[in-house]
């Protein structure tokens, strides 16, 4: 069900290689960034800033609302191309936003979630909205590569020799990149059958819309290097074309490098590349452009979703309220968890800037020097804080609530108090404002340290401590630095206060990170019923028909109970996998109100509800809650009445029963009271079990050896030459609908020994009056692996058919298959996506966790 643990550590080192590699390259690209500017001043950036017209930045500001015009083609042709008759409008709100998150935040954090938010609520499927981001994305990289593999090759720039590369211009570069183009229009011609992927079918473009594509890709590049070359200094006295190239070679390192946003390193090429002589002025152009082409319309952009949200909600003034807040719910904790994250990157970079001129001399008159000392440092360990928080907000988690309303208050108060930065002040107040409104969407409990934090995530918070300190060694290179830096005091002391601040704010991330560390994510830590919980579960136990229900007294597991105490579920947690075993127990008639409360529960600790080995006859119940249901594999009963065995077929057994009978092997069937005589053998048979099995007890969806567990129930044992060598304990379902056995031990001689218990359990329960003998599941039998059949069916018939070396999946069936039992499947009802992998490998670490 799961992939080797070597596949799942070699995935997390590929992770934390991606992260690594997107830090160090940042920080090069900020390294470099440093070495063009280092004779540079902060004043000299804020003067080329002020020099810049205002009808050059207006002339941007078009061309970058033309451009994200342009960009509604590469929806229109994916949308198009999979036959769905979308209105434009509907393409055009999602392709701006979809463009505009990606820009920002990346295409997995970004555009990906907002494409899928839109177009699954116009009516695509999964398999649809994989399809068209990938004909998106196959739009950008072909025009990508074959725009600039023309312009690489047409007009070739030199390189600079510092940079110590293996060739003089992108002319070579430009070749690889107009080959990959070509394979890949070649490939469209030569490959028309679909590629199978995962379950999904995905159509290769057709020469028609490879053109389409191509010419969408060539016209964005053009005018997005338009709306950046319009504002270069004059000292940029190279062509619109070659400019394009260095473009487009800035966005090629964005693509390879994997950095977000591409933070340093579209600048880094740009600054290089240009050869300009006045570079404040190119750097006050790249600032410039980032505010216009990236931060103005992605303020556009929320607003447009938030109406576009809450539009249907507005058709009353006393509606808007109460219906508002539900149908923002899903987007507006993502925005805040931006926000607050953006919040607290400003107010580090302001802490690492010298304020602005003029305003401390205001303060002088109010303040006193320690209040505008404690205030700086304080806004920085609020900004560090806030960094932290964002994925905290973004799991909804109420301590990160709480820990974001205090340091917002502090900091609307630190920054003006540190500098009148009162635009700090304002956003930070606005922030503090919607975070309040949206109390209730933060509800989930659970510690900050144990957000699901991943690399990527860390990544970003490294990457904006890496800025900082470039801006502030940028900011003060003009100050040598001294150990009287760190004690000097006054108002004039810029330099100090950043180096102060930036010391600070690494000690705070640095015992975070030691404290994510050392700590014990909680949902990690299993929950055992209570023995009061365990006692008024045996009673409903005894009233269900059953079995699996007595899973429950092994008492490793939560039990959820229903208000009225008839019905219960029992569940195991692992990660963030909160797993029931089998279909709740009890009145059925409480069953979905009981998975609902189930589903509540996990919500607040952001957990994943799943349900382990339900009967076909409830799937009705998990459709209806959304789950997505794989076959884990099929259950085998017998029927007791009409087991029997006379016939050929049953030769071999009836011969080797036989046997055992004349040898004078004895069956008997203990009632629970006198178990307790015979426990010092039974723990001798277990052990000897367990060390010939080289294995260890699991549990969770079979039993462990338990002393008070099995005084529970009746135990079979067989005796051979007068000592026991076998045994097993019974479960009996209610109004004698079937027994089963769950902990079953035995000695290694003699051979065929569970053939003879077997046949006596039929035996026994045909005497009782049962009607089904259980003889459990077989993993992975039954699933067909149809050509269009999904990933999981394909994987797992291969694993049934070739993986005897980790488990005997086919032996299994085979040897139950010697009863002729009825065989019924068995399945997994989960939450669908990216999460279903990781919920498969954390009910295999459940079921296979070792007992002591």
């Amino acid at each position: 069900m799961s992939p080797p643990p070597p596949l799942r550590r070699s995935g997390k080192l590929v992770a934390s290689l991606k992260a690594v590699g997107a830090i160090l390259i940042c920080l090069a690209a900020i390294l470099l960034i440093y070495s063009k500017v280092e004779s540079f001043r902060w004043q000299d950036i804020r003067a080329s800033l002020a020099e810049v017209p205002q009808s050059v930045i207006l002339i941007s500001a078009a061309l970058t609302a033309l451009n994200y015009v342009i960009l509604i083609g590469y929806d229109l042709i994916a949308v198009r191309t999979l036959g769905h008759p979308l209105s434009l409008k509907r393409i055009s709100l999602a392709s701006f936003t979809g463009f505009v998150a990606s820009n920002n935040f990346g295409a997995i954090f970004g555009g990906t979630p907002v494409r899928a938010r839109l177009y699954s609520a116009w009516g695509f499927s999964a398999g649809e909205m994989t399809h068209l981001i990938i004909l998106v994305g196959s739009t950008f990289w072909l025009g990508l590569f074959a725009l600039s593999g023309v312009v690489f090759i047409a007009t070739p720039f030199p390189i600079p020799p510092e940079l110590n590369l293996p060739f003089s211009s992108v002319r070579p570069l430009g070749f690889i990149l107009a080959l990959i183009a070509l394979s890949s229009i070649a490939f469209s011609f030569f490959r028309r059958t679909p590629i199978q992927c995962r379950g999904y079918q995905f159509t290769i473009p057709s020469p028609k819309v490879l053109a389409l594509q191509f010419l969408v890709a060539t016209a964005d590049f053009l005018v997005a290097a338009g709306c950046l070359y319009v504002l270069m200094p004059a000292s940029v006295t190279i062509p619109y074309f070659e400019f394009l190239g260095i473009f487009l070679l800035a966005i090629v390192a964005i693509v390879i490098t994997n950095v977000p946003g591409g933070v340093g390193v579209f600048e880094a090429v740009i600054l290089t590349f240009s050869g300009a002589d006045n570079q404040p002025a190119v750097i006050a152009a790249l600032m410039i452009f980032r505010l216009v082409y990236f931060i103005a319309p992605l303020a556009v952009a929320v607003i447009i979703l938030v109406l576009y949200e809450a539009r249907p909600h507005l058709k009353t003034i006393q509606r808007v309220s109460i219906t508002a807040g539900d149908a923002l719910g899903g987007l507006i904790p993502r925005f805040i968890a931006y926000a607050t994250m953006a919040l607290g990157a400003i107010l580090l970079f302001s802490g690492a800037l010298p304020p602005i001129a003029g305003r401390v001399e205001v303060l002088k008159m109010f303040l006193p020097l320690p209040a505008v000392e404690a205030s700086h440092f304080l806004a920085s360990l609020a900004g560090g804080g806030l960094l932290l928080l964002g994925r905290g907000l973004l799991r909804r988690l109420d301590g990160a609530w709480f820990g974001a309303v205090l340091l917002l208050a502090a900091a609307c108060l630190f920054s003006l108090s540190k500098g009148l930065d009162y635009e700090e002040a304002s956003g930070s107040f606005l922030l503090l404002l919607m975070l309040l409104l949206a109390r209730k969407e933060f509800y989930r409990r659970g510690s900050i340290l144990h957000p699901s934090w991943t690399t990527r995530w860390f990544t970003a918070i490294l990457i904006v401590v890496i800025c900082t300190t470039g801006l502030a060694l940028f900011s003060h290179q003009h100050v040598e630095y001294s150990h009287e830096l760190w004690w000097k005091f006054a108002f004039d002391a810029d330099a100090p206060r950043a180096l102060r601040a930036q010391v600070a704010v690494m000690v705070l991330l640095l015992s975070f990170a030691v404290l994510k560390l050392l700590s014990a994510d909680s949902r990690q830590q299993e929950h055992n019923a209570t023995e009061e919980e365990l006692e008024l579960a045996s009673a409903i136990v005894k009233t269900s028909p059953k079995t699996q229900s007595n899973l429950a007294l092994l008492g490793d597991k939560a039990l959820l109970f229903n208000d009225e105490k008839t019905a219960f579920l029992m569940y195991g947690v692992q990660n963030r996998s909160w797993t029931v075993m089998g279909d709740p127990v009890g009145d059925r008639e409480s069953w979905a109100e009981l998975m609902w409360e189930f589903r509540e529960h996990c919500d607040k600790y952001d957990a994943w509800p799943v349900f382990y080995h339900i009967a076909p006859e409830n799937i009705p119940l998990y459709i209806d809650q959304g789950f997505v249901l794989l076959k884990l594999g099929e259950e085998a009963r017998v029927k007791t009445s009409t087991f029997s065995m006379e016939g050929k077929r049953w030769q071999s057994l009836r011969s080797n029963f036989n046997k055992f009978r004349k040898e004078g092997t004895e069956f008997i069937v203990l009632p629970p009271e006198q178990v307790k005589e015979v426990l010092p053998r039974l723990k001798e048979i277990s052990d000897a079990w367990l060390e010939e099995k080289q294995g260890a007890e699991k549990g969770f969806s079979l039993g462990f050896y338990d002393e008070e567990y099995l005084c529970r129930f009746p135990c079979a044992i067989v005796r051979y030459q007068g000592v026991i060598v076998a045994f097993a304990n019974l479960w009996l379902g209610a109004d004698k609908d079937e027994f089963a056995i769950d902990l079953m031990r035995h000695l290694d001689s003699p051979k065929r020994m569970m053939d003879y218990l077997f046949i006596e359990l039929i035996l026994w329960g045909k005497e009782q009056g049962y009607q089904w003998f259980n003889m459990g599941m077989a993993p992975l039998s039954g699933i067909e692996a149809h050509e269009l059949s999904p990933a999981w069916n394909k994987m797992a018939s291969l694993l049934y058919r070739h993986g005897d070396r980790f488990y005997s999946f086919e032996g299994l069936r085979d040897y139950k298959d010697k009863f002729a039992p009825t065989w019924s499947p068995r399945y997994l009802a989960a939450p669908g996506g990216l999460a279903l992998p990781r919920i498969l490998a954390d009910v295999t670490r459940l079921i296979a966790r070792t007992r002591d």
